[in-house]
């Protein structure tokens, strides 16, 4: 009936077995996989049948071999190793392990544990055997799965019973060598490690690499059962689902078991059991409520050729329905891409598990209206149109002491000299209240940049960017403070410095508005002073004749010298307003020159120090996206 043919650490006959003596070296249990009734009955003188070891033995007895000569059916096991089928499990597989990569830095532990133990299991599982397919048989209590175990094997491997729950570990059946790693993997000790009986040439050959294991039951009350159904469920290649008539509605299979499994559906087998025990028509209307669970559950049914869930119905005990499902599934181990299969399925589920981090809503970022806003919100608080404005207003004070009138310039001296202060009064600073304002417009600023950079981003990822945003914001007031100083520094364009009047930094640095060097004069001041110094010179000539008229020194003729001086007195303010005039324009570019500069400086501090390292989250989250979809777009699931 059943034998054990994978030899390794662990197994029968190996130094783990030395608590059950096994004289004939072949790994067999006394008394293990008997059918109930074979064995010798005390004084009966039957001989018992053990299937393959039982017979190796009596034709050993019958025909001994000397010792040396070697033994083809006991040769280690050929282990093959995996060989990748060319599809896209390995670039996605590749994709996965850059993503968890990229993510450790951002997010944490448990949200990526589920995508390293799918890439730690995909590892192990490309180390062993393609050769070799894993099935597992799962089911509840009474499904009748150890039947169906035994029924498939040819012989009695799994005990079956009345008591439950009967399987109590579990149980492995391979129908060829070399399976010794896939089983190392799932736990499976060499003692509960069988082989099928031998029996059609076709039936055999068709079952090739098949590995089975029977599974304890998955309700049943021995918590140890349920998570040895757990931890098997989560390492095999294919599985099983056995149900019965009376519990293929169960909410336990559907809810813990074949809903969040539904991704796996190309690698599930749904197998109604026991449908001798339903009369007539019975059966078929029991499959197809059957296929419309599976159908609520999300699971894809492979029907007309599509791919998805195998669903049939059978009775392991009549043997009704078996020749169909051992048919089917052999072509299924014959296909040997069950596993890949299944780590595509895993890495779907990963990749579903992993959406709500990595997928955004719209479309994330910062746009050009954003980063305009920013700039003028830092304009603002640095004071860049005033500056303009006190630039403009310098300019023209400029142009009218170089082309205003001698006399009203020194008016002008003499009332800045009877101010209280002097001609140069102390710059006093801001109130609190104006620093803490100036203050809060970065803040404000910074807070409004980082919101929509992170608008609809996922969680993790908006709170980096904020991260980001807060924590090149730190010493931004200070660095837009230093660069309003230093802009009174500065030349502007043409040779000019100007730094606003009255305007307060952002941290209520307050700023003169003295003229740090000449704005550049245009091409016709020259001519305009020119005309000035004539104006003034007839005036002074003027005057001089008319005195010297009125002392007798020259000849009376007072309308000559008078219109001379009135010339030159009329013609200085003429020529004063249209120089203001002309220097309009001037003065005008010049002051938005000079707020254009400033506002470029403010923006490009700000750029460094808050834009460019939340536009560097901003890029790592579109590596991660991009590493996201390549894990999805090519799935074999559909998912």
């Amino acid at each position: 009936m059943t034998a054990v043919t994978d030899e390794g650490p662990g197994r029968m006959g190996g130094p783990a077995s030395h608590e059950n003596p096994d004289p004939d070296g072949h790994g067999r249990i006394p008394g293990a996989g008997r059918i109930p009734g074979a064995g010798r009955a005390s004084g009966a003188g039957r001989e018992w049948n053990d299937g393959l070891i039982a017979r190796r033995a009596a034709t050993r007895a019958a025909d001994p071999e000397p010792e040396t000569a070697p033994d083809d059916d006991v040769r280690p096991p050929q282990v093959e190793a995996y060989v990748p089928s060319g599809g896209p499990l390995r670039p996605r597989l590749d994709a996965l392990r850059e993503l968890v990569g990229l993510s450790r830095a951002r997010l944490d532990g448990d949200t990526l544990a589920e995508a390293g133990r799918v890439l730690d299991e995909a590892a192990a599982r490309q180390r062993l055997s393609s050769r070799h397919t894993v099935v597992a048989i799962a089911g509840a209590t009474g499904s009748g799965k150890s039947t169906l175990f035994n029924t498939l094997a040819g012989a009695q491997i799994s005990d079956t019973g009345l008591r439950r729950p009967t399987t109590a570990a579990p149980l492995a059946c391979s129908w060829t060598d070399g399976a010794a790693g896939l089983l190392d993997r799932l736990a499976i000790p060499g003692r509960l490690r069988r082989r099928p009986q031998q029996g059609g040439a076709d039936a055999d050959e068709a079952l090739q690499g098949l590995v089975l294991v029977d599974l304890p039951d998955h309700d049943s009350a021995a918590t140890e059962h349920r998570e040895q159904v757990d931890r098997v469920l989560a390492l095999v290649d294919a599985v099983i689902w056995v149900v019965d008539p009376e519990k293929y509605a169960d909410a336990a299979l559907h809810e813990r078991y074949l809903r969040p499994l539904a991704g796996h559906a190309e690698i599930t087998f749904v197998v109604l059991n026991q449908i001798d025990r339903l009369p007539g028509d019975a059966a078929d209307l029991v499959l197809d409520d059957l296929r419309r669970l599976l159908d609520e559950d999300g699971m894809a049914l492979g029907e007309h050729g599509e791919p998805g869930a195998t669903v049939m119905s059978l009775s392991a005990l009549t043997g009704e329905g078996v020749g169909e499902l051992r048919e089917v599934l052999g072509r299924f181990v014959q296909e040997r891409t069950a596993a890949a299969r299944r780590l595509s399925a895993d890495v779907d589920a990963a990749a579903a598990r992993l959406r709500p981090v990595y997928v955004a809503e719209g479309r994330p970022g910062l746009g050009e209206r954003a980063r305009e806003e920013f700039a003028d919100r830092l304009a603002d608080a640095v004071g860049a149109a005033a500056a303009g404005q006190a630039a403009e207003r310098e300019w023209r004070r400029n142009a009218g002491r170089a082309c205003g009138t001698p006399w009203l310039r020194l008016w002008r001296w003499c009332e800045s000299v009877r101010r209280p202060g002097g001609l140069e009064r102390p710059v006093l600073p801001d109130p609190p209240e104006e620093q803490l304002t100036a203050r809060q417009c970065v803040e404000q600023a910074v807070r409004a940049v980082a919101d929509e950079a992170s608008a609809g981003l996922p969680g993790p990822w908006a709170q980096a960017v904020r991260e980001a945003a807060v924590h090149g914001a730190e010493g931004l007031p200070e660095a837009l403070d230093a660069l309003a100083v230093r802009a009174g520094t500065e030349q502007a364009p043409g040779g000019a410095a100007v730094v606003a009047t009255g305007v307060a930094g952002a941290s209520g640095v307050a700023h003169s508005g003295r003229v740090g060097g000449k704005p550049p004069r245009p091409r016709w001041w020259p001519a305009a002073v020119l005309a000035q110094v004539s104006m003034t010179l007839l005036q002074i000539f003027g005057g001089l004749w008319l005195v010297g008229q009125i002392v007798g020194v020259l000849e009376p003729g007072y309308l000559t010298p008078a219109m001379v001086m009135l010339a030159g007195v009329v013609g200085g303010p003429v020529v004063e307003w249209s120089c203001v005039a002309a220097a309009r324009g001037p003065a005008r570019r010049y002051g938005q020159e000079a707020e254009r500069q400033l506002r470029e400086a403010a923006a490009a501090c700000g750029r460094a120090r808050v834009l460019d390292p939340v536009a560097a989250e901003l890029v790592r989250y579109r590596e991660v996206r991009e590493r996201y979809a390549a894990v999805t777009e090519i799935s074999t699931t559909g998912r």
